[in-house]
C-alpha cells in the first residue's frame, strides 16, 4: 500500500499540479499588490482622491476613523471598497489567466507545412513526384 502510495504521489502529473498550485497562489500575492499597490490607487486617485480600502457602511451606529478601526473593533460593517479591491483583483488575475491560457493554445496549434512535393501512385502505391505522368515504379500512365 505504501509503495502505492508513492507511485502516485512521485507520478509526474501530481508534481505538476503541485507546482503550478504553489505558483498560483505566488501569482495571486503578486497580483494583489499590484491591484492594491498600483492600480486602485491611480483609480482612486482619477476619482477623486477616494481610498477603496476605506469605504464602508457602517451598520452599528459608532464611528470609526476608518474601516480598519471598525475592523478592528469588530463593528457590524458593509465593507464594499474591500470588495471592490478584490473584484478587480478578480478580473486582473483571470485575463492574465485567459492571456496564459490563449498564448498556450497558439502554441499548440499545428503549424502550416510546405506543400507537399510528392503523390500516391493509384495502382501502385508508391510514393512519386506531383508532376509525374507515369509512375517510375510500375509504369503507369495517368494524368
Amino acid at each position: 500500500m505504501w509503495k502505492d502510495f508513492r507511485d502516485f504521489i512521485t507520478k509526474g502529473n501530481l508534481v505538476q499540479l503541485a507546482v503550478a498550485f504553489v505558483m498560483g497562489a505566488a501569482f495571486g500575492i503578486v497580483v494583489g499588490s499590484f491591484v492594491n499597490d498600483l492600480v486602485m490607487p491611480i483609480i482612486g486617485k482619477l476619482i477623486g482622491n477616494v481610498d477603496f480600502a476605506n469605504l464602508y457602511v457602517n451598520l452599528s451606529g459608532t464611528t470609526y476613523a476608518s474601516a480598519a478601526a471598525a475592523r478592528q473593533a469588530g463593528a457590524a460593517a458593509i465593507y464594499y471598497g474591500a470588495f471592490i479591491n478584490t473584484l478587480i483583483n478578480f478580473v486582473v488575475v483571470a485575463l492574465a489567466v485567459f492571456f496564459v491560457v490563449k498564448a498556450y493554445q497558439r502554441s499548440q496549434r499545428p503549424k502550416a507545412g510546405a506543400a507537399p512535393t510528392t503523390k500516391v501512385c493509384p495502382y501502385c502505391k508508391s510514393a512519386i513526384a506531383i508532376a509525374a505522368t507515369r509512375c517510375p515504379h510500375c509504369t503507369s500512365q495517368f494524368s
